[in-house]
C-alpha cells in the first residue's frame, strides 16, 4: 500500500515539475498531493472497507476534482478563456493516482509519460 502512495506522488511531482518550470498557477505541491490523495482514496476504499464498493470511490474522487479544474478555469475581458490545459492536467494527475492506487503501476507510469509528452511537445493548441 505504501509502494501505491509513494508511487502516485512520484508520477504527480514529474508533471507538476514541468507544470512549474513552465510557470503555471498549479505546480508540484499541488499535482503532488492531487495525485497522492487520489491514490489513497483508492487504497482505503479497497482495503478499509469490507464490502464497499471502489468504483464509487472512483467516482467521487472525479467529482471532486472537478471542482478544482474548474476553478482554475478563468474566462477574459476579451472572450478568451485560460486554465483549461491546467484544469485538464489537474483531471489527469488525479486519474494517475487512481490507477497507482488500485495497482496499475504500468497503465499509471505510461499516462504519465503520454502526459508529459503532450505538455513539452505540444506547447500551443
Amino acid at each position: 500500500m505504501s509502494l501505491r502512495i509513494l508511487l502516485a506522488a512520484a508520477l504527480g511531482a514529474i508533471v507538476g515539475y514541468e507544470r512549474r518550470r513552465a510557470d503555471k498557477p498549479v505546480g508540484l505541491r499541488t499535482l503532488i498531493l492531487i495525485s497522492t490523495g487520489a491514490a489513497l482514496f483508492t487504497v482505503a476504499s479497497v482495503y478499509a472497507f469490507d464490502g464497499g464498493d471502489p468504483t464509487r470511490v472512483a467516482a467521487g474522487v472525479v467529482a471532486g476534482i472537478g471542482f478544482l479544474g474548474a476553478g482554475v478555469i478563468l474566462r477574459r475581458r476579451t472572450g478568451g478563456i485560460e486554465g483549461i490545459t491546467t484544469a485538464s492536467v489537474i483531471w489527469v494527475v488525479a486519474a494517475i493516482g487512481l490507477a497507482t492506487g488500485a495497482g496499475l503501476y504500468l497503465i499509471a507510469t505510461v499516462t504519465t509519460v503520454v502526459v508529459m509528452l503532450v505538455l513539452l511537445l505540444l506547447r500551443h493548441d
